[in-house]
């Protein structure tokens, strides 16, 4: 499952995911980064296993955690199937299908908003999460 952390100048000082990985013993996938000592964000992939263990620690230590149980969406009454996504994709979220349709597998996705810029009809969003 992925989860989204936001860290506020006082939490992002800390070395948060580290000991959350120490205390927990979870297997922890940092997809993307992007922190700095005024505040920032992670999205996380953790192991099914433990991600309830590991939710509740980060929320104890102060950190924001948004859950993504579907990090990318795609409006299909929007998309014109042309591909824009497909080609900037940098861990392939998008695919085409055997008849040239848009597919997405949001597994991989990484919410890095490249898509969203790519596409012309603004049929890609990211996930806002759920608190």
């Amino acid at each position: 499952m992925k989860v989204l952390l936001r860290y506020s100048s006082v939490t992002s000082k800390e070395p948060h995911i580290a000991k959350v990985i120490l205390e927990t013993n979870a297997l922890i996938n940092i997809v993307r980064a992007n922190v700095s000592p005024v505040g920032g964000e992670t999205v996380l992939d953790v192991s099914d296993d433990k991600y309830e263990a590991v939710v509740e620690l980060f929320r104890s230590r102060g950190v924001e955690v948004v859950l993504l149980p579907a990090p990318i969406l795609l409006d299909e009454k929007r998309c014109c199937q042309c591909g824009a996504c497909v080609s900037i994709c940098p861990v392939e979220v998008f695919s085409f299908e055997h008849d040239w349709r848009v597919r997405l597998d949001g597994a991989n996705c990484i919410q890095c908003g490249v898509c969203i810029s790519a596409c012309p009809f603004g049929a890609v969003s990211l996930m806002k999460g759920v608190e």
